[in-house]
């Protein structure tokens, strides 16, 4: 029997609200510390000690899962400023490769980034952001190497091929071109808390010195991004809070100009801006729960009271997003947990809805820039149907398939089944329950099943394709979502009735959804399994104090379980942008609260399910050590002999490893100590 790591107890007092705390575990908040290291390590190698049965089962899993996934492999291409874009992948290769053909797919290939080569040397290797000027002969690219979402931007002459000496650190990774194809408006973060919160100006060849900020948002509430609308004649800043928005905009082709506000923020007022042919559109909450859809000219002023309503509020459909055309909008709803897409003809006002045919699915608007087209492109999966792009024509009304994620090994979506089934959970709301297992599976309560949920910032975890989860479902698994209140599946009330001082329910909705699946032999306690990451591992952190014996074991991947230290830690990444979102601790209601619910402060001694708790030693959304703490105080609390393992990717941040297939090993490894947990 191996001997688990005791992290030391070192005595540090918390006081709010006249109410103190001990933390014997708080010196863990430091990265720098080589104590800190130590102890990290000590838990992984106890983690690597009781999995070492596991390892060839483990390595079976990772060659049976990249063994589905089709190595030489290519996206779809779309059509931008007379050039075609896409992706691909070569045998053998961990990263993408950027490419695009000038006109015509059938002319010569030219590699844009071949992230392979760029990456070797490296542990962590991160290349996003890709903008191709004006002209489409300047590069400008993200590189991030440690995992914690701090950005390098670089530069390339795709005319010569060269690297450009320019290069702009600690960024985003965030930015857009100017229609002068020289300038370039990016996104800085503050290096503490690591908010986004200015915009600065760069002319390629000069001095990064020289580099202007045009603008800086003082609100610790708000982050900030740039975008260009997809008429491209204007740039956007959008600053975001968790409750309201403001959008600034510039003539694209005037880059020197002022920026204007197109409306003033006001609380409780969210909205968004896209322009195309003539129209600034607007997306807005004003007076709309669920949003509607507004239009104003941009020769008219962009007050409130000039926007002219195009898509009016809906009790019961939330309108997600929208697309426009020449001669058609496209709008992606949600009714009932679904995603659907409407299709209104602007010249008649005629419209039809694109029928998908499944129980459960997730859909959703692709990328179209083009604005001058019949063309829709849009995305569907199901629990049983892979990934697909599709291409609607809006006038036939016809759809073609233009690639589907291609599953090896002998897939057949026939041979799976999916439900959605709808919980009454306890004051009464209906949640809903997305199910899949292999055709065959026995539902009377001997399959095991795992349950996944989210539930936090009005995400919703739609019902979606894994080639990786058939591991599980071949070998008898039930794979079922709860799709919770937190989330926002079923309207925008579904989301405010899930945080604040409503958050519990989120925590209620899983419990019951799991309840209500062993009530009805989908599951029983002995099969049930837990799993949930980030905000999911919140809830996954209540739920083991909660309803420890509900579930065999339980998966918490970079979970936020020290809610109260956290959200009082104004330094920390994320924490001023969440207020919102999980209250103010610094208001005594909402510290109270919090108080009531926060894994880490209500860990006791009793017996906990079998656990698997995973971290990111430069994981900027949720640190490492909330994690090393949580679990740190669970082996002094708990008084069982269950499993309860930590492993910290010493290399990476909250998403976990980079590349195509490294990352199927940390998946291979959390089903193996679940099929484990199975078969003890």
């Amino acid at each position: 029997m191996h001997r688990p790591p005791i992290a030391k107890k070192q005595h540090h007092t918390l006081t709010a609200h006249s109410h103190t705390r001990i933390d014997p575990y708080y010196w863990l908040n430091d990265r720098e510390n080589p104590e800190v290291i130590a102890y990290l390590e000590a838990e992984n190698a106890y983690t690597e000690a009781n999995m070492a049965h596991t390892k060839s089962f483990q390595d079976l899993l990772f060659e049976e899962m990249k063994g589905r996934i089709r190595e030489n492999d290519q996206s779809v291409p779309y059509f931008l400023d007379g050039y075609f874009y896409y992706t691909r992948y070569e045998e053998g290769n961990e990263y993408a490769i950027y490419c695009r053909k000038a006109r015509s797919l059938y002319s010569a290939e030219e590699i844009l980034l071949d992230v392979n080569q760029l990456a070797i040397g490296y542990n962590y290797y991160k290349a996003g952001g890709l903008q191709v000027s004006e002209q489409n002969d300047l590069l400008a690219y993200g590189v991030d190497t440690v995992g914690r979402r701090v950005y390098t931007l670089h530069f390339k002459n795709l005319t010569t091929g060269e690297a450009l000496p320019d290069q702009i650190p600690e960024v985003t990774g965030n930015s857009v071109w100017a229609g002068d194809n020289r300038t370039l408006f990016y996104t800085k973060q503050d290096p503490e808390t690591l908010r986004a919160h200015q915009i600065w100006q760069h002319v390629v060849g000069s001095p990064v010195a020289e580099d202007l900020l045009v603008f800086e948002e003082t609100d610790e509430t708000f982050s900030i991004g740039i975008g260009r609308t997809k008429s491209r004649k204007y740039l956007e800043i959008m600053c975001n809070s968790t409750v309201s928005s403001e959008v600034r905009f510039l003539d694209a082709y005037l880059p020197t100009s002022e920026w204007q506000i197109f409306l003033p923020r006001e609380r409780d007022h969210e909205y968004s801006v896209d322009h195309a042919g003539d129209l600034f559109y607007v997306r807005t909450n004003l007076k709309a729960a669920n949003f509607r859809l507004m239009a104003v000219g941009p020769d008219q002023t962009t007050d409130v009271q000039a926007w002219q309503e195009i898509i009016p509020h809906r009790k019961k459909v939330f309108l997600e997003s929208f697309e426009v055309f020449k001669d058609f909008l496209v709008l992606e709803e949600r009714e009932s947990g679904l995603i659907q897409l409407r299709v209104i003809n602007q010249t008649d006002q005629a419209e039809h809805y694109i029928d998908f045919g499944e129980p459960t699915y997730t859909a959703g608007l692709g990328y179209n820039p083009e604005f001058n087209t019949s063309l829709l492109r849009f995305g569907y999966t199901s629990l049983t149907t892979p990934t697909t792009t599709f291409e609607y024509n809006l006038v036939t009304q016809r759809k073609k398939r233009l690639k589907q994620q291609e599953v090896l090994g002998g897939f057949s979506s026939s041979d799976y089944l999916s439900e959605r089934l709808y919980v009454t959970v306890r004051d009464g709301a209906k949640v809903p329950v997305s199910l899949v297992y292999r055709r065959g599976t026995d539902i009377d309560g001997s399959a095991p099943l795992l349950l996944y949920a989210y539930g936090s910032y009005g995400l919703s975890m739609d019902a979606y394709f894994s080639s990786n989860r058939l591991s599980l479902l071949d070998r008898g698994f039930i794979f079922a979502i709860a799709h919770l209140r937190g989330g926002q599946e079923m309207g925008r009330h579904w989301y405010e009735d899930g945080k604040l001082l409503k958050k519990k329910n989120t925590f209620t909705d899983y419990i019951d959804c799991a309840s209500f699946l062993i009530e009805h032999q989908y599951a029983n306690p002995h099969k049930l399994f837990a799993q949930g990451g980030s905000a999911g591992g919140l809830l996954m952190g209540v739920v083991a104090n909660v309803r420890p014996d509900l579930f065999r074991a339980i998966v918490a991947d970079v979970p936020f379980v020290d809610v109260v230290t956290t959200m009082l830690d104004d330094s920390i990444p994320l924490t001023t942008g969440e207020y919102d979102e999980w209250g103010n601790p610094n208001d005594k209601k909402y510290y109270h609260y919090m108080l009531s619910y926060s894994p880490y402060d209500n860990v006791a001694a009793k017996s906990y399910p079998n656990m698997l708790v995973t971290a990111g030693l430069h994981d900027s959304q949720v640190q490492y050590w909330e994690p090393a703490k949580w679990v740190a105080k669970l082996r002094t609390m708990k008084i069982d002999q269950r499993q309860l393992l930590l492993k910290t990717n010493m290399e990476a941040g909250h998403s976990g490893t980079t590349g195509r297939f490294a990352p199927l090993k940390e998946i291979a490894m959390e089903y193996a100590f679940i099929l484990d947990v199975l078969n003890k």
